[in-house]
């Protein structure tokens, strides 16, 4: 059982190893996930053991989920005390890591009435079903999906831009699967030296299974690298400005004043901004002080801002906002309802356009932190709606959009602000880019985390989005790491952490669509109907024949 513990804690460690913002460790995971197959296929060999599967499994993938994204509990004790922050922090820990371990149970127990190669494949559609209702439900953290971990590695995933992060997914179970079946072969011709019983494997052929897992991974490798080396970006110049503030977000709202917050950034706007700015870019609620939106071209942020811009005329600010929309009945799902002034009302973090005309545009972070920003099944879990008005959390939740949209400069250059963490989903993002959209911005505000690699994780997610949409990245972080990413995904500038900063770049808009933006996540939904159908069956076998098998 040792061996067992230790196998399955060794694919958490090279897991971990392999996981950004690691550099160049990327290709581990092409087989980090290997010697926890070898543990449980001994676990299923053993009739004393083989109860423990779960557990083991459960136990590798929790390690390697929380030391990869320990960070979290930063995040949420920014809002709420300590003892309460450790207690939610054990959803993302755990959660994740039971969907995954569901997936590694369920595959062991379809191959028990399986061939291997049909087992495998359950395995593949149980693991890509689990990222995409991670990517979907209401308690939603993609933030673990295995395409992302080649991240800090983007010039061997340029074929990104054909099938997004879910390909690095498939690339990636294919692998290690393929290293797992030459590991039970070499297993199966030891065991038949020592006259044990007869091996449940015998069909493979040991040149085959090495001549494809050598296609397999070279091949995208070769074609990555040749695109890479051979992608030149359409000169098609834009200037714009990316404003670091580096106001401390623990203190935000009464260290500084409004006003004084404001300064700040026209400041720093001011030593980059030149005649040819197109884009002012400014982070996640720079601009505080909740402001109703039909009347925000009144306030005083407006008013100074529009006044910043008479010396660029040809400029737009983009910056995040806290604004409030007022209704007279119950527009929305989100809309709460105000006895004092005998209205519904939506609160949103927002990104406006704002440039030298009355004209304003509003776009709505819609991809909400589950607890912190949005109660999660808001029927079920309505009973916990105090516990978070008591911490800091909201209990109507933030209002969003059923569909991204783009914000636009009067010259007609479009673009997607994505806030916040936003910018890991991969669909929404191309779902912009597809409506118009001809550079990507993210503004952040990733100082809740603190000094973790929580914030370079961030950033390197933003690495793919480029990737597969072709895309220049401007990121504006309040605390870092601001930076430019082109359209290879290369980071061309960045920003020091906590270091207040502004930085302009002549990017190349791009008006092209990848295969990626047109269809995003079109290789996932063949794998959800294996994944679904083999979930079902497993539990069918689980449940019904529990005696049997």
């Amino acid at each position: 059982m040792k061996r067992i513990i230790w196998l399955a804690l060794l694919s958490s460690f090279l897991l971990w190893l392999a996981w950004p913002p690691i550099p160049y460790t990327s290709f581990i995971l092409l087989f980090a996930l290997v010697p926890l197959m070898m543990a449980l296929q001994e676990l299923a060999e053993s009739e004393r053991t083989k109860k423990n599967l779960f557990l083991i499994a459960g136990l590798s993938l929790l390690v390697w989920n929380t030391a990869s994204i320990y960070w979290v509990f930063n995040s949420l004790n920014a809002v709420m005390p300590t003892i309460a922050a450790c207690l939610l922090s054990l959803i993302p820990f755990g959660l994740g890591a039971f969907l995954m371990a569901l997936s590694f149970w369920a595959y062991r127990k379809i191959s028990l009435k399986f061939p291997a190669f049909l087992a495998d494949i359950s395995l593949i559609g149980l693991w890509m079903s689990y990222e995409y209702l991670h990517q979907t439900w209401d308690l939603k953290f993609p933030w673990m999906t295995l395409g992302n971990g080649f991240s800090t590695s983007t010039q061997l995933i340029q074929w990104y831009e054909y099938t997004g992060v879910y390909g690095g997914t498939l690339w990636i179970l294919v692998s290690n699967i393929l290293i797992f079946r030459l590991w039970m072969i070499w297993r199966t011709k030891t065991s038949q030296q020592k006259e044990t019983p007869k091996p449940s494997y015998q069909k493979r052929n040991v040149q085959f299974l090495l001549i494809a897992l050598g296609l397999w991974v070279v091949l995208p490798i070769t074609a990555s690298l040749y695109i890479y080396n051979d992608y030149e970006e359409e000169v098609n110049p834009s200037n714009i400005v990316v404003v670091q503030p580096n106001i401390d977000p623990y203190g935000k709202n009464y260290t500084y004043t409004a006003q004084e917050q404001l300064s700040k950034l026209i400041n720093l706007s001011q030593q980059k901004g030149q005649v040819n700015t197109e884009f002012f870019i400014w982070p996640e609620t720079a601009l505080i002080g909740y402001t109703e939106e039909k009347d925000f071209f009144l306030s005083p942020n407006f008013k100074a801002v529009s006044h910043f811009l008479d010396s660029f005329k040809n400029a737009t600010v983009i910056t995040g906002a806290e604004t409030y929309a007022v209704y007279p009945e119950k527009k929305t799902s989100s809309a709460r309802f105000s006895k004092e002034n005998n209205f519904y009302w939506d609160s949103f973090n927002t990104a406006v356009a704002i440039e030298n005309s009355p004209e304003l545009q509003f776009y709505h972070k819609s991809k909400l932190v589950p607890g912190v920003e949005k109660m999660p099944f808001p029927k079920l879990l309505s009973v916990l709606n105090p516990l978070f008005e008591k911490f800091g959390g909201t209990t109507g939740g933030y209002g969003g959009q059923a569909q991204p949209t783009n914000l636009y400069a009067s010259s007609g250059i479009g673009v997607f602000s994505a806030i916040c963490y936003e910018s890991i989903w991969g669909d929404w993002v191309a779902e912009a880019v597809s409506k118009g959209a001809q550079f990507i911005a993210v503004i952040t505000n990733d100082g809740w985390w603190g000094n973790t690699s929580g914030k370079d994780q961030h950033l390197d997610y933003a690495r793919l989005r480029a990737i597969e949409n072709r895309r220049w990245v401007a990121r504006s972080a309040n605390t870092g790491i601001s930076a430019f990413i082109n359209q290879r995904g290369d980071v061309v500038q960045q920003t020091e952490w906590w270091k207040e900063a502004v930085i302009k770049q002549d990017i190349n808009l791009n008006s092209e669509l990848t295969f990626y933006t047109k269809h995003q996540d079109w290789i996932v939904y063949p794998f959800l109907l294996i994944g679904v159908f083999s979930f079902a069956y497993a539990i069918f076998l689980g449940v019904i024949f529990r005696k049997k098998v």
